[in-house]
């Protein structure tokens, strides 16, 4: 590998990249700094005028699940140093970053990881095949022959490989089809969580840094949706340079490469690689110098916007006013001859999935709480509930059970419309509403949390707590059908602005473009930092489609079948108190509603540790929960125990036998757990078709509304419970890597740091690769 990156990459051509990588660098950050001060001049004025959106009716975390374990276990992978597939004990923290160690030994004995994998930016291939073609599409010449020895050969049928288009590639395999599927589901929710880099709670930098990122392609001619806008600023940066320095080097370096395809494939990995983390650490130092230089003007900038707020305000509504004469007859021929005729269209392939993905969201928080109040009534009551609910606060970040949500985007297809309107992946919208999917499952848990902790307080008997349960869940639901309806609108207005406004700026740019800079002398030179001309342009395109893309989404809140609540629909307020129990200390399960004598107090402890992992694939012999069949219930000869119950009215006649017996049951007739389950109770049926068309008297008089839900077909039922693994032992100590690039060893001696989350944070200690 060192003879391949020194001749190809000798000093010369090192000088070369640093130079091109600094050039583009400083042409992105003038854009940076520009729209730096709009972002602050908005953020602010949205603070005085901001009336915000519908009040979400769910809570959400103050204070993240963290010193969370989300999956551990074992896998294959493969060492292109030594040409060996080694078995690693791999497990992935909180922030989502996946951790290699030798083995568990050497976890257990906390010694530092192998390597650390930041997977933003990756795809996750489960075929040899497919990964040979990427490979082969990325280096131009002739492909290897059919027949010879490809690059890469998996010893079993069940690869899982993370390919990059700059970055270094993993590759890993398991043993079983069923392992395969696990850890697909955690490498898709790594990558993710990793993509999402730049903190939701930026307010200034955030939006500043995305619209420079856009200004600068647009100057580049490059409009619609960027694949790679993957991961934190640097990432992003890092993946900006590439995109332009890539091809040039690899048009003067391919034709020097000799060897056979398979050869120069694997010797083009490595260059490339290289030079990303090259291109890498320079981005770095050079964010971080512009970012401070913007922290250190923004006292004075603020003062100024403070002072001048309202000045400010009207100088940008003058100049709005006369690009929109100059632009907008224009503006208005292209909407209503390319645009407007397919906005239905696009948001059809948008809702249908997305509605699909919440209403699975909502089935699978219904079985999951159905299942605990089940076992509530079978295992004693209040004694079990803190392992219950430890469990179910995780719910969320449980990549397998959100799985069956997740995969309902897949079915997400934007062809006929990417070439149109230039949309380059569907990738974009699929992860921004799983993410979606995944904030109003953990807020509808969350939720839940509350207020049946205050209902703990009063000290309810069991009978009472089962039947407290289920109020409880039917309030949660009716508040998530709510805000899953308002998180759903908002996100298809968004799509399809982030669909058409680049296509209309395109189409718009030989005639309007060219005009704009003589709008530059409306604005007075002291309001220049927060006013400019191409921002004011871009709003006022947006406000030529804005209106026709508001009324296709409130033409499709009235069909019932995407499970939407109409405008008209608002709750306001409808319970002021349940927002109050959210300033309190955040619940710990376990450690409030532990079960066992002061003899256990040692095993309840490393039962609480072992709480901490959501989900694992290390089998030990803990028994199962029930209704899960146990080991022993797999035996031959063991008589299966009864299923659990496949309806709603069976749940509940269930519950009120239960409180109606005096005594004990008797063991001829358990509610235990079955071998053979047959489907899990199906949530409560949307009650829209007899939601009236006007809003109820009640509504209108700020209350919640009548225990109904949107939508009108018919809620499939959620899937069988899953089977979580027992869980691998986990303190929250997880390893801090070194500063080096990702997939380097880790040196360092002692304990596990604590590991920060890296997507919160660019500093954080996840490497950046």
């Amino acid at each position: 590998m060192g003879d391949v990156l020194s001749t190809h990459l000798d000093d010369s051509r090192r000088q070369y990249i640093s130079e091109k990588t600094g050039k583009i660098l400083k042409a992105f950050f003038q854009f940076y700094e520009d729209q730096y001060g709009v972002a602050l001049f908005n953020s602010m004025r949205y603070e005085i005028e901001g009336t915000g959106g519908p009040q979400a009716q769910l809570l959400w975390r103050k204070v993240p699940l963290d010193e969370r374990v989300i999956f551990s276990g074992n896998l294959f992978q493969y060492l292109e140093d030594s040409k060996k597939w080694r078995n690693r004990f791999s497990l992935v923290p909180h922030n989502y970053g996946l951790v290699l160690y030798e083995n568990k030994a050497a976890y257990e004995r906390q010694i530092p990881p192998r390597a650390i994998i930041n997977s933003a930016g990756y795809k996750i291939l489960t075929s040899v095949d497919h990964y040979l073609e990427l490979v082969s599409n990325s280096l131009p010449g002739p492909a290897p022959k059919s027949g010879a020895a490809p690059i890469l050969k998996c010893p079993t049928q069940y690869p899982l490989i993370l390919w990059h288009p700059y970055s270094r590639h993993y590759y890993f395999c398991v043993m079983t089809e069923p392992e395969q599927e696990k850890w697909l589901a955690v490498f898709q929710d790594c990558v993710r969580h990793c993509n999402n880099g730049i903190p939701e709670d930026s307010k200034v930098e955030g939006p500043a840094f995305t619209d420079a990122i856009r200004m600068y392609r647009q100057s580049k001619e490059q409009y619609g949706t960027w694949e790679m806008l993957c991961g934190n600023e640097v990432q992003i940066l890092s993946n900006l340079v590439m995109e332009e320095l890539g091809p040039e080097l690899k048009s003067v370096i391919s034709p020097r490469m000799k060897g056979k395809p398979q050869e120069r494939q694997r010797q083009w990995i490595q260059i490339s690689d290289a030079v990303y983390r090259m291109v890498y650490e320079q981005t770095q130092a050079h964010f971080e110098a512009v970012a401070a230089k913007c922290e250190m003007a923004r006292p004075a900038m603020e003062s100024t916007i403070r002072t001048d707020m309202d000045q400010i305000i009207t100088s940008k509504e003058h100049l709005a006013s006369k690009i929109r004469a100059f632009i907008l007859p224009k503006a208005e021929v292209c909407v209503r001859n390319h645009v407007q005729p397919y906005i239905p269209s696009i948001l059809e392939a948008l809702m249908i999935p997305t509605s699909q993905g919440f209403t699975e969201v909502r089935d699978v928080f219904f079985k999951e709480v159905t299942d605990m109040n089940l076992n509530v009534i079978n295992e004693g009551g209040i004694d079990k509930l803190g392992e219950y609910m430890e469990k179910l606060s995780q719910l969320a970040y449980h990549p397998v059970k959100m799985q069956s949500c997740y995969e309902k985007m897949d079915q997400l297809k934007l062809e006929g419309l990417q070439q149109r309107f230039d949309v380059s992946s569907a990738s974009v919208f699929k992860q921004r509403a799983q993410i979606h999917m995944r904030e109003q499952m953990d807020n509808a848990v969350y939720t839940f949390e509350t207020l049946l902790h205050q209902e703990l307080g009063k000290g309810p008997t069991k009978e009472e707590l089962c039947k407290s349960i289920q109020r409880i869940l039917e309030r949660v639901l009716k508040k998530y059908d709510y805000d899953s309806s308002t998180v759903r609108k908002k996100f298809f207005r968004e799509a399809l602005l982030q669909i058409t406004i680049p296509f209309l700026l395109k189409k718009l740019a030989p005639t309007c473009k060219s005009e704009l800079p003589r709008f530059q002398e409306l604005i007075f030179e002291d309001f220049a930092r927060f006013i400019l001309v191409e921002n004011t342009y871009e709003e006022v395109v947006l406000q030529t489609v804005m209106k026709d893309i508001m009324q296709a989404v409130k033409e499709a809140a009235v069909q019932r079948k995407h499970n939407l609540y109409r405008d008209s629909m608002v709750m306001h307020n409808s319970d002021p108190n349940l927002h109050l129990l959210a300033e309190g200390v955040p619940i710990d399960w376990g450690e409030e509603y532990s079960s066992g004598s002061p003899g256990e107090t040692d095993l309840s402890a490393e039962k609480r540790r072992r709480a901490k992992q959501v989900v694992s694939v290390i089998h030990d012999e803990e028994a199962g929960l029930p209704y899960e069949p146990s080991p022993e219930a797999l035996s031959p000869g063991v008589p299966p125990h009864p299923a659990s119950p496949e309806s709603v009215s069976e749940l509940r006649g269930l519950l009120v036998q239960e409180l109606q017996v005096d005594s004990p049951q008797s063991p001829a007739e358990p509610l235990t757990n079955g071998t053979s389950p047959r489907e899990s109770p199906q949530p409560p049926e949307p009650e829209s078709e007899r939601r009236p068309s006007q809003p109820a008297s009640p509504l209108n008089a700020h209350h919640e509304p009548a225990p109904s839900t949107p939508g009108g077909e018919a809620v499939s039922p959620a899937s069988p419970p899953h089977r979580p693994c027992p869980e691998a032992a986990a303190d929250g100590d997880h390893p801090k890597p070194s500063d080096q690039e990702t997939g380097e060893e880790v040196s360092g001696q002692g304990g596990h740091p604590y590991v920060q989350t890296t997507t919160e944070d660019s500093t954080g200690v996840q490497t950046e690769f």
